[in-house]
């Protein structure tokens, strides 16, 4: 099929020439970019994935070309398209561990809010340069093309209708190993793994839990998840009084680094006092969903109860029903639910998450004087103060306090302005270990300062603090892996690994009890805690998950772990497992079904 919008007849031989040019400027790219991620960014296919790889860009050319008017709009075209998706997916593999998933699409608009400057130049030119061009080259007066697009669109249609099949038949054909989303991508190429897994997140949207399969998990999670109890339940009841306020604390990327041997840090960058704070809770631990990034996940989980399973941030796409989380179920006996967080409000689809779990109130970047930027984040020190003044008046006041607070300050890639000069020197040349611990140097001093301030002042209040999530420190777990701490991938990690991956700092001070010693949790089972420690026995949902089989369980994608103060085994889908993971297996998946039954399908749930 001829291009479209030429007017001078051309010969057969003229037409195969340019179709061979076009074809050929495909393969010619496509080894450049193969290029350009396996030494730039150490990011490569397997040998046997190559080949299928190359023919799904040849068929993403022809078809491009086919709707093209011509070489000249053809060319630069396909060049930046092929070089946005492959360089993308490169550099997301370097920070965050994963390949590009269809959840990111969802995310993309979040990048324009978060980058200014250059940042924000590169985003542009990734997103709306290769769209633009698509647009401008596509001959809209030819049949053809609407012909084709008619094609394209039922073919759509059709995977909407029927992911399940699709899915089934590409893990047949491609292979699917869950917890090892890096491998998938490696043994696909990356535009089967995209189709693969757009097929798969349709399939699951698609398909919602039966009422009998809703009853039928809720009897397995309380059978099976009746042997480790919440740390504090037993003597909640003695030692705590309803109706207290709560303050709880999620500090962007908040982790020790003194762990770093290889950095060579001239000094222990956190504040003395949180070290002795931290030490009265016996240096408890939370153990997060995500890593580096995306901290929606982790506050799906402390505010609603629920593992986060997959690799999706699940504010964007997995949300879609109103929700008893903690906010809500909290206002039940007269709390004012407040949550803060000084940037777009907007970002991760925070203004419609927070909605439907219940918040009253949400402050975000306009609702601050933004009279101490670090680049674009707000420091600490002024977020707390800002806070403390907005929320005094409701202290005193008749309803107790649900203060949820959300820092940004400590946000990759950790910019200190004039008023915070590095203090910390280190041995190594990694800029972003370096900018972090001078950042945790702040960071921690300025939240024990406004932790001494709350505590005078809401002396009784019911406090909880911890890190989102470690840090990124450099691509393929750079900073990490010169200390030993983690490989440069997931496949190769030992098991306990994986729970330095995710864990944080812990603090829980309970009123003038003081701090809590609580040992590691995984932060789903944060909110039956809270309960627990409120005195609060009405029944909830989020107290399906403060109870799991033998030990807590840590999902993470395709995977889990237990915790028990033991070496970590890890529990993979589709692989021999320790004869430990059963029960903790069935658990798991039976939490899934009542996870999409409740934020995404019908809801049964909430009759049975």
């Amino acid at each position: 099929m001829q291009p479209a919008e030429s007017k001078i007849p051309v010969s057969n031989r003229q037409r195969a020439l340019k179709w061979l040019l076009a074809l050929g400027f495909v393969v010619i790219w496509y080894g450049v970019l193969q290029g350009i991620s396996t030494w730039v960014f150490n990011v490569s296919l397997y040998w046997n994935a190559v080949s299928q790889d190359l023919v799904a860009n040849l068929v993403l050319g022809a078809l491009v070309y086919t709707l093209s008017r011509n070489l000249t709009w053809y060319l630069p075209t396909i060049a930046f398209f092929m070089a946005a998706l492959h360089l993308s997916n490169a550099g997301k593999l370097v920070v965050l561990g994963g390949p590009m998933m269809p959840d990111d699409v969802l995310a993309v608009s979040n990048l324009f809010q978060l980058f200014e400057g250059w940042q924000l130049v590169g985003v542009t030119v990734v997103v709306v340069v290769p769209l633009s061009l698509l647009v401008l080259a596509v001959a809209w007066r030819s049949t053809s093309t609407w012909v084709i697009l008619c094609v394209l669109a039922i073919a759509g249609w059709g995977l909407v209708q029927a992911p399940l099949p699709v899915s089934r038949f590409m893990d047949k054909q491609f292979g699917d190993t869950i917890w090892n989303q890096r491998s998938n991508f490696a043994g696909r190429g990356l535009l089967i793994h995209l189709l693969q897994e757009s097929a798969r997140y349709l399939a699951r949207g698609a398909n919602p839990p039966t009422g009998e399969e809703v009853a039928t998990a809720l009897q397995e999670v309380r059978q099976t998840g009746s042997g480790h109890a919440s740390p504090v339940a037993q003597d909640a009841a003695q030692a705590t009084t309803p109706g207290r306020n709560v303050h709880l604390i999620v500090l962007e990327s908040f982790w020790d680094p003194t762990v770093l041997s290889a950095a060579g840090l001239s000094a222990d960058p956190i504040d003395p006092a949180f070290r002795a704070l931290w030490a009265e809770t016996g240096h408890s631990k939370v153990l997060s969903p995500v890593w580096g990034g995306y901290t929606a996940n982790a506050e799906f989980e402390l505010l609603c109860g629920f593992p986060v399973t997959e690799d999706a941030v699940f504010f964007e796409g997995w949300l879609r029903r109103d929700v008893p989380c903690l906010p809500r179920h909290l206002k039940g006996i007269g709390y004012h639910s407040i949550v803060s967080h000084p940037n777009v409000a907007a970002f991760w689809n925070r203004v419609n998450a927070y909605r439907r779990i219940g918040f009253d109130e949400y402050w975000a970047k306009p609702d601050f004087q933004l009279d101490d930027m670090n680049r674009n984040f707000l420091g600490d020190a002024s977020y707390y103060r800002q806070v403390f003044e907005k929320i005094t008046p409701m202290l005193d006041g008749e309803a107790p306090v649900f203060n949820y607070m959300l820092t940004i300050f400590g946000h990759l890639d950790y910019p200190l302005n004039e008023s915070r000069p590095a203090v910390i020197e280190t041995t190594d040349d990694n800029k972003l270990v370096r900018d972090f611990v001078n950042t945790m140097y702040y960071k921690s001093r300025e939240l024990m300062a406004f932790l001494a301030i709350l505590r005078a002042r809401d002396p009784d209040a019911l406090i909880v603090l911890f890190g989102d999530h470690p840090p990124f420190l450099g691509p393929n777990h750079g900073g990490f892996t010169e200390s030993g701490l983690l490989t440069d991938k997931r496949s190769s990690f030992a098991d306990a690994m994986f729970e330095t991956l995710v864990t944080t700092p812990l603090v829980v001070i309970d009123g003038q009890r003081g701090p809590l010693q609580l040992g590691k949790v995984p932060m789903y089972q944060l909110p039956g805690l809270i309960l627990d420690l409120l005195g609060d026995r009405r029944p909830t949902l989020m107290q399906l998950a403060a109870t799991s089989p033998d030990a807590p369980v840590r999902p993470l994608p395709g995977m889990f772990f237990l915790v028990d103060g033991q070496p970590p085994p890890v529990c993979r889908t589709g692989q021999d497992n320790p004869a430990r993971c059963d029960n903790a297996g069935r658990w798991l998946q039976a939490m899934i079904i009542l996870t999409q039954d409740l934020f995404g399908g019908f809801q049964h749930i909430l009759t049975d």
